[in-house]
């Protein structure tokens, strides 16, 4: 998976990670906290020997005006990839349903997936590298979790290996957590191997005493999935700074195949940093607003910016320094077609419709070796045309299975 071994390579590059997120820091509180305990690590000496990745990229294919589809990436997410638990249940649903139908031909060609098996092994891999056979995972999770179905999946897998999950807060971690002499990582008595991370990723769910717990987890010896950097790899603003001429040559030499497969997949992505570079999209964007998406460095869905939204935030943007806590995006334009929605609280209609595809990776690396980088598994998920922003999380999009013709 060229994106596991592309995040990975920035993880392990403090220079890059701070020079191209030396604007966005200053402009945003929540990216600089995050880099704040980045840098007390590396002060004080990273523990881990064990670092883990639960990656999800999302596409959607660009539909040119010649008809041509190229698949774009939208974004990476490196921390709290979710629905791959939902997503291996979903063929069978479908499948069930086109049974019910007496379509067994069509319920015959529905992909199988099971991304949840797939994550549940590098958690599981992390776990055995760690090398304690009495230590357990930690999964941080929100204290009211919607989707704790999806993580239940992962844990469920998990408990087939004999491994034993343990739940937790930021608070409990601020609470019960600490550490040894070795820096070993304890909630009350038990040692943690591996901390996954479903939370922390929005400003919302820190307070200081979760910042703090936070920064202990860090300093622990615990393989976390994500460690710090690997968060920071996920921001908006490196993924515009790696699509510049030459970086992904620097970040993965002697890698030419890897570098074009990974080049085809950028859409235009534009740079906010003060300056004629910034301005000149600014411009561009505000003559053809259409064309483009307005990126803060957030993930969980719903914080992107379209049309006279975005246009009124860019004219409110343009002579302040806060622009650099953006990026701007070139628009993908999947080509529309016709599907059947079935959501809560709505009749189920025929509507018009795109979807966005997920690709789960998994990549796991001991000291400079890395022991494991795979795809496991897919995510679809399918929503109106009417929707510009928004998931399943904000009862827009559904879960969704591709179908091959």
């Amino acid at each position: 998976m060229d994106f596991n071994i592309l995040v990975d390579a920035v993880s392990q590059n403090p220079a890059f990670l701070e020079q191209t997120l030396s604007s966005t820091i200053k402009k945003d509180e929540y990216t600089a906290r995050l880099f704040d305990i980045y840098k007390q690590v590396l002060k004080e000496g990273i523990a881990q020997t064990v670092f883990l990745g639960l990656n999800r990229s999302d596409y959607m294919f660009q539909c040119g005006a010649d008809g041509s589809k190229a698949l774009k990436q939208i974004e990476i997410n490196t921390i709290s990839a979710s629905f791959g638990g939902l997503a291996s249940r979903t063929p069978a649903v479908h499948r069930h349903v086109l049974n019910v139908l007496k379509k067994t031909k069509e319920a015959s060609k529905i992909l199988s997936n099971n991304p949840s098996r797939g994550l549940a092994l590098g958690i599981a891999k992390a776990w055995e590298l760690y090398g304690s056979a009495n230590a357990v995972v930690l999964l941080i999770a929100q204290e009211k979790e919607r989707n704790i179905f999806d993580q239940r999946a992962i844990e469920n897998e998990l408990l087939d290996r004999k491994i034993h999950v343990i739940r937790g807060r930021f608070e409990d971690v601020s609470e019960r957590g600490s550490l040894d002499q070795n820096r070993r990582l304890f909630m009350d008595d038990q040692e943690v191997a591996v901390v996954y991370f479903r939370d922390g990723y929005m400003p919302s769910q820190y307070n200081s005493q979760n910042w703090e717990a936070r920064l202990l987890i860090e300093r622990s010896r615990a393989a976390k999935c994500p460690d710090i950097a690997t968060q920071l790899a996920g921001t908006k603003k490196v993924q515009q700074e790696l699509s510049r001429v030459g970086l992904l040559e620097a970040l993965l030499p002697g890698q030419p195949e890897a570098v074009a497969r990974l080049r085809a997949t950028f859409a235009g992505l534009y740079s906010l940093d003060m300056g004629e570079e910034g301005d000149q999209a600014i411009a561009e964007a505000l003559a053809a607003p259409s064309h483009f998406v307005l990126k803060p460095q957030r993930e969980g869905g719903g914080n992107n910016l379209y049309g006279e939204e975005m246009v009124q935030a860019l004219e409110q943007l343009k002579d302040s320094e806060e622009r650099a806590s953006y990026i701007l995006m070139e628009k993908i334009e999947p080509e529309p077609f016709r599907n059947c929605l079935l959501r809560p609280g709505s009749p189920a209609q025929v509507v018009q419709c795109i979807s966005e595809l997920g690709i789960f990776g998994v990549y796991v690396r001991q000291g400079t070796t890395l022991v494991m980088n795979k795809h496991v598994g897919h995510l679809l998920r399918t929503k109106a045309v009417e929707h510009a922003d928004g998931g399943v999380a904000a009862g827009v999009a559904v879960l969704d299975n591709p179908y091959p013709v």
